[in-house]
């Protein structure tokens, strides 16, 4: 399995918590969002790593290191994220996984969403009654396990949950989201979210919902997130990090499916 980091954006809004870094080389503790992407794939057993990068480009190829592919999205500026995995679309004909750049997560959401039974996958945070959602979230709606609409407008009484912004699709999955991708591109649809694409190809194929459990992660947009992520999430993380052991236990499992 390929994994597929979308790490194209600028982040302005981060600029006065993160300076003129590309989102992605936020630091987050001793180590940038990226690099704690990739390390959490290698954990998991995936070694085959893209990252889509726009803004900054050599300084995101510098902090990934050797061994990591990079995509380089030129029209980052006037594009998003669906374009972003659209032009890495060569790569993922033997099934991937792909991770939004802006996410800092607990690696066992990674886990559970690699080795859960279905083959086209999503994580969400499910609505819990205390959570109020802003104009921001990707909000989805789910009848038995599976999406049936994913969009930030979504009605607040059709929302069970949020997109956590890590996705899995097998091979079958992985070609007829391409070809829903090339279809909203064609359209001049490249500066949709990802989850356009989604929408469509949940309508064609099951896309399964896996329950983040509880386990810690935000999204980092605003200079609040990010603060929230270093002083909350992270200790948050830090202080159920699974065993060593078990992690290297999974990355052999996975390497040998």
């Amino acid at each position: 399995m390929k994994g597929v980091i979308l790490a194209a954006g600028r982040g302005g809004r981060l600029r006065c918590a993160a300076g003129d870094r590309p989102k992605c080389l936020a630091r987050i503790g001793a180590r940038t969002l990226v690099e704690r992407q990739i390390q959490a794939l290698h954990g998991c057993g995936v070694d085959e790593i893209a990252v889509v990068a726009g803004y900054k480009n050599a300084d995101v190829r510098r902090a990934c290191g050797p061994g990591i592919e990079i995509v380089h999205n030129e029209r980052y500026a006037s594009t998003n994220s669906l374009y972003s995995l659209w032009l890495a679309r060569d790569l993922l004909a033997q099934g991937f996984v792909v991770l939004n750049g802006d996410v800092l997560f607990h690696p066992q959401l990674l886990q559970d969403l690699l080795t859960a039974r279905y083959e086209d996958a999503l994580l969400m945070a499910p609505r819990d009654g205390r959570d109020a959602y802003s104009d921001e979230e990707m909000k989805v709606q789910v009848r038995r396990g599976c999406v049936v609409a994913i969009d930030k407008q979504l009605p607040a009484d059709e929302v069970d949950g949020e997109n956590i912004g890590i996705a899995k699709f097998g091979p079958d999955g992985a070609a007829a989201l391409v070809e829903e991708m090339s279809t909203i591109v064609a359209a001049d649809g490249v500066r949709d979210w990802l989850p356009r694409a989604f929408a469509a190809f949940c309508r064609r194929r099951p896309l399964h919902v896996v329950d983040n459990r509880g386990y810690p992660w935000i999204e980092i947009d605003f200079p609040e997130d990010y603060w929230r992520a270093c002083a909350e999430v992270l200790p948050a993380i830090d202080a159920v990090a699974p065993p060593e052991h078990a992690i290297e236990q999974l990355g052999r499992t996975l390497r040998h499916v």
